[in-house]
């Protein structure tokens, strides 16, 4: 896991804070919003952080997501401001952590899955509830460098034995 700098910070309370207007801004249900946003342009330009060398504001983001992808007022269901708000964040900072696009992080961890974990993770680190979910699901991305040897010997030896 990286750390994350100062301007990670600075994204990750970008994101939070669109995630958190998107409650009352957006029609579309929460779990909608944060696929579309989750692989919209705009999230690459967080992904690549040239979303920083400009003054875009998060009612902003909102208004280019919308023209990305047209104005919808599919599902119903919405989360709370505060769910929302971390959802974003912790969505961002595991992007910034492991230096993962918004897309694959949305294909690993689920909004609804979130969600769940809201109550009893909001309070953690960032990092420490990113390690949890991740260990819940049965998955790790931190391998030292004599694991990493390892695993790409055993390829290495099923490929020479086919």
């Amino acid at each position: 896991m990286k750390k994350v700098d100062n301007d990670g910070y600075i994204l990750c309370v970008l994101q939070a804070s669109v995630f958190e207007n998107s409650v009352e801004r957006i029609l579309s249900s929460s779990p909608i919003f944060i696929r579309r946003f989750m692989n919209s342009k705009v999230a690459k330009q967080l992904d690549n952080t040239s979303i920083l060398e400009t003054n875009v504001q998060p009612n902003d983001i909102l208004d280019l997501l919308n023209e990305e992808y047209g104005v919808s007022s599919y599902g119903s269901v919405k989360y709370t401001r505060n769910e929302m708000y971390w959802i974003g964040y912790v969505y961002r900072y595991f992007a910034l952590a492991y230096d993962f696009s918004s897309s694959q992080i949305y294909r690993i961890v689920k909004p609804q899955e979130l969600r769940n974990v809201f109550l009893p993770y909001h309070t953690m680190d960032p990092a420490q509830a990113i390690e949890r979910i991740l260990e819940a699901k049965g998955l790790s991305f931190e391998q030292d460098e004599a694991q990493e040897l390892k695993r790409q010997y055993a390829i290495y030896k099923r490929i020479r034995q086919a």
